[in-house]
């Protein structure tokens, strides 16, 4: 379970640790792509783990993003309250640009 605060978000040890993996992961895969563009490999390798690293923050993203409407969101609005539903479709129409 995870709990909130105005701007903060207390998240469950199990949450956070799923959260960390993939940017763990996200950022090995940075740290490779660095390595090919010292090392001069083929410009297609390199696009290729570009859009493997782009594929792991989408998901990076779509977890929290989930987590979020779960947790923050859900719990407004049982409140009543609907300021944080405004704020995730202001968020969403700026990603989908």
């Amino acid at each position: 379970m995870s709990e909130q605060s105005q701007d903060h978000m207390i998240r469950s040890e199990e949450c956070k640790k799923k959260l960390l993996r993939r940017l763990s992961i996200i950022e090995g895969q940075i740290r490779g792509i660095r390595g090919m563009v010292e090392r001069d490999d083929y410009c297609v390798d390199i696009l290729t783990q570009t859009a493997a690293a782009r594929c792991a923050l989408n998901s990076f993203s779509t977890e929290l993003l989930s987590a979020h409407m779960r947790t923050c969101v859900a719990s407004e609005l049982k409140e009543g309250g609907t300021q944080k539903l405004d704020e995730l479709m202001d968020l969403l129409q700026k990603l989908l640009k």
